[in-house]
């Protein structure tokens, strides 16, 4: 029963993500230096079951004036955005059918069916979008290179 289970899971949750995300961030205040991005789902949206950490292929990432984004895929920053307007995260280890060459894509698809099976039905990876105050994080923007610097720490000895 197990394994027919991961089979139904790892199909139903692929074919979940295939949708592009659309994601979003309101506006911060001035305190707030760091928040998770939003996956915008109307009541309209037949998008409801797709996995909340996974980010398809071909998905769309709006990035307000004075904000930054990053995507981070398991742990590591993969992208960085700091021009306003919308993005579109092209290079998604998640395929969607409604990205690229369709027959590609479908084989691409049932590859992940194929992976998300030995995890049980589950995906194996988390995808995420933090969105920070543009002006409190330059530094962040050469992320990619290593490490990331964080806020000064004072030493109160």
């Amino acid at each position: 029963m197990g394994l027919i289970k991961a089979g139904m899971g790892a199909l139903g949750g692929t074919f979940a993500d295939q949708w592009k995300e659309f994601f979003y961030c309101e506006s911060m205040p001035k305190e707030v230096l760091v928040t998770k991005g939003q996956k915008r789902v109307t009541g309209r949206s037949a998008n409801t079951k797709g996995n909340d950490n996974i980010i398809s292929n071909g998905s769309g990432i709006a990035v307000a004036d004075g904000q930054c984004m990053i995507i981070v895929e398991q742990g590591k920053v993969v992208e960085v955005c700091a021009e306003p307007g919308e993005f579109t995260y092209d290079t998604s280890s998640e395929p969607s059918i409604f990205a690229g060459s369709l027959g590609e894509s479908i084989k691409e698809t049932f590859k992940t069916v194929g992976k998300r099976f030995t995890y049980g039905g589950d995906t194996g990876k988390d995808q995420r979008i933090y969105y920070y105050q543009g002006d409190s994080g330059k530094s962040l923007r050469n992320a990619e290179s290593g490490s990331v610097p964080c806020c000064g720490f004072q030493d109160r000895t």
